[in-house]
């Protein structure tokens, strides 16, 4: 075995460990109950969430630059250790404050990973003459990060049983620092610069314009940019299936269970992405456009069967997204790819307030699945932008 293909073997081993390691937490599929059980109405509840997302919304470019000058598997270890502070957090101090200290921790995690896991991978596989790989491996970790996720949710109703949702965030806490040791083993590939100590604040503002001004004056770059934002945060919907499916008048030991269904259509679509790298967008869009309407029927049944349609309409938005992601990637020319990256998970956080806004607000007159429903019209949207903005594969 050639050392290239030793460090190739081990990226795609530790993505999909890092994968499937960060998605690992029990506490994510009933993290709502947790905020309603421990007394919070519909507006605070919301309001963590939106706490989470104006978090990761602050630092998200910030973070991206950070990680075009600076080690990048460091950069994913220390998000990783942040949402294990989290939890901690929440288990020592279970009131309000200390939920909207762990959201901002928990909004740090993902700002300091989204972008810098995406720009380790696409680098190195450049590195190597590889990209070709990128929509399959990302695919797959996001299979590897759904199945774990799956394991998660099976397991948190034991958990729930035996120690209530304390031992849920023990559990979930173990498993953040597990993860951080994984991160450190990532090859660090040849993307992130690592200038001189006396110029890293130079390099890093550099590196930040830099990636703005792609972003700003390349329409191809700005518009695939765009739809790569806005496509994660439909997945926004996953924090309130949970109360989705309790809606229907099953029992709340019953819904983990539930949810595994819809996570197993998103599994789907992830592994499909691989396969359907070449699908070009004119044959995209009608898919996403039939998975919004799928998403808007299964939430407003009323019936425990209708996550079937959710779950197949999250599994095609799944795989626009993994596709969406590797078309970005595919259009960015310069330096600082882990900027533009977070450029698109910018306006991905910023989607995901408005929704928040829109269930916190709409709460006062409409129930869970006409929220949820009304949601499915931003998938419908993106279908109508999609044959003139995604590009198609193998742009440049």
């Amino acid at each position: 075995m050639t050392a290239q293909t030793s460090v190739s073997s081990g990226l795609t081993t530790g993505l999909y460990l890092f994968a499937a390691l960060n998605d690992f937490v029990p506490v994510v599929p009933v993290v709502v109950l947790l905020f309603t059980d421990a007394g919070l109405g519909p507006v605070e509840v919301s309001s963590l969430f939106a706490i989470l997302a104006f978090a990761a919304l602050a630092l998200e470019v910030p973070s991206g630059a950070w990680a075009d000058v600076t080690s990048r598997r460091r950069l994913l270890a220390l998000g990783a250790s942040a949402r294990a502070l989290c939890f901690a957090l929440w288990v020592l101090f279970p009131s309000y404050p200390a939920f909207v200290l762990g959201a901002v921790l928990w909004g740090a995690c993902h700002a300091l990973t989204s972008g810098t896991l995406e720009a380790l991978v696409y680098d190195h596989l450049r590195a190597t003459g590889d990209t070709a790989r990128y929509p399959r491996l990302m695919g797959r970790s996001r299979v590897a990060a759904l199945t774990a996720n799956v394991a998660a949710t099976a397991l948190a109703a034991p958990l729930l049983a035996l120690g209530s949702y304390v031992l849920v965030e023990v559990v979930s806490g173990a498993v953040c620092l597990v993860t951080a040791a994984v991160a450190l083993c990532l090859p660090e590939g040849a993307g992130a610069r690592r200038p001189e100590r006396g110029h890293r604040l130079t390099a890093y503002l550099g590196m930040l314009a830099t990636g703005l001004s792609e972003v700003r004056r390349d329409v191809v770059v700005r518009r695939a940019a765009l739809l790569a934002a806005v496509l994660p945060a439909v997945l926004v919907l996953d924090e309130y299936l949970p109360l989705l499916a309790r809606s229907t008048g099953v029992p709340t030991a019953t819904v983990p269970l539930m949810v595994i269904l819809a996570v197993a259509g998103k599994a789907a679509g992830g592994w499909l992405a691989g396969r359907l790298a070449a699908l070009r967008p004119t044959a995209l869009a009608p898919a996403l456009g039939a998975a919004a309407v799928l998403l808007a029927v299964g939430a407003s049944s009323g019936h425990p069967l209708g996550v079937v349609p959710v779950a197949a309409g999250l599994g095609v938005v799944q795989l626009s997204i993994v596709l969406a992601q590797a078309r970005l990637q595919d259009v960015v020319r310069g330096t600082a790819r882990a900027t533009v990256t977070s450029v698109a998970g910018l306006g991905t956080d910023a989607v995901a307030i408005a929704f928040y806004g829109w269930y916190a607000v709409g709460s006062g007159w409409f129930g869970i699945a006409a929220l949820f429903a009304g949601f499915a019209v931003v998938p419908l949207l993106v279908a109508t932008a999609m044959p003139r903005w995604l590009p198609g594969p193998g742009a440049r």
